[in-house]
């Protein structure tokens, strides 16, 4: 098993940056591939983000390339998303999720943890 918390969350203005945390305890952390995805009000959750377990390999939708960047740091059991240039249309839950071997998939159904979701408010 493992247990994933995400922080980081807020409020921010258009063009703002914000931080995602996801703080991973229980199996070895570094054996995980992971995830972000998010899920605004009356849509379904959409892939944001993967990276690999070593952090050598690294995915994005397109829509959040070249704006928003993962990575982590297995020695703290954290993975983060580094959120530039935020627009309104970022708004929504974002979840962490982790899979033994994901291979950077986009798809939700993959992965077998996750994390509670921390909001994020974008205004214009």
């Amino acid at each position: 098993q493992v247990q994933l918390v995400e922080s980081g969350g807020g409020l921010v203005q258009a063009g703002g940056s914000l931080r995602l945390s996801c703080a991973a305890s229980g199996r070895t952390f570094s054996s995980y591939d992971m995830a972000w995805f998010r899920q605004a009000p009356g849509k379904e959750r959409e892939f944001v983000a993967a990276i690999s377990w070593s952090g050598a390999n690294t995915y994005y939708a397109d829509s959040v390339k070249g704006r928003f960047t993962i990575s982590r740091d297995n020695a703290k059991n954290t993975v983060y998303l580094q959120m530039n240039s935020l627009k309104p249309e970022d708004t929504a839950v974002y979840y962490c999720a982790a899979d033994e071997s994901s291979g950077g998939s986009s798809w939700a159904l993959t992965y077998d943890y996750w994390g509670q979701g921390t909001q994020v408010t974008v205004s214009s």
